[in-house]
């Protein structure tokens, strides 16, 4: 005889799924579509592969190459790392759903396990790399000045907090391997 879950785990696997969903379509938004750009104006572009300011003399703006970054006090090394963070937590974050499902699928605890690890370095790599590339070009970005990609990492990372405390207080309990219901 199979036993089906409640209903209230059924939600509450639909709410975190859903979660995961919207982090992952933040961090896509923010660092594909918007280019990582967290300041994209007429007259400053900062991303995490751009870096442009305006040449008054020119009229326009000047973007550096990296090369050119580290007398304007920006290390590569730093650049990098921040780098490595955010578009790490990107693909980690793509990494969660799968555990989830199979998780809640067999009622697995190893996977669901899984799913808080990945959850739990996503989200440390995410305020890592954004505080760390924050840190480093905060002489050239004033809080007003910050766009929708940076609205949307802060928003995926608040999202990585609240699917790593929800898969934390409701962990995905095994059952008896005679009460499986498959997906």
């Amino acid at each position: 005889m199979t036993t089906r879950p409640r209903w209230g785990e059924q939600l509450t696997f639909l709410g975190i799924m859903t979660l995961t969903v919207a982090a992952v379509s933040l961090l896509f938004y923010a660092l594909l579509w918007k280019a990582g750009n967290l300041t994209d104006l007429p007259t400053l572009r900062i991303g995490f592969y751009n870096f442009c300011l305006l040449n008054e003399s020119m009229g326009s703006l000047q973007c550096y190459q990296l090369s050119e970054l580290e007398p304007l006090g920006l290390p590569r090394g730093g650049l990098a790392l921040a780098r490595l963070g955010v578009y790490g937590a990107l693909v980690l974050t793509f990494f969660v759903p799968l555990p989830l499902l199979l998780a809640h699928c067999k009622r697995n605890e190893g996977e669901w396990h899984l799913a808080v690890g990945f959850l739990a370095a996503a989200s440390t790599l995410l305020a890592g790399g954004l505080g760390l590339f924050l840190a480093y070009t905060w002489k050239w970005i004033a809080l007003s000045l910050l766009g929708p990609g940076f609205l949307a990492l802060c928003a995926a990372q608040v999202l990585l907090l609240l699917l790593l405390m929800a898969t934390v207080v409701f962990p995905q309990r095994a059952e008896d391997t005679s009460k499986l219901e498959s997906c």
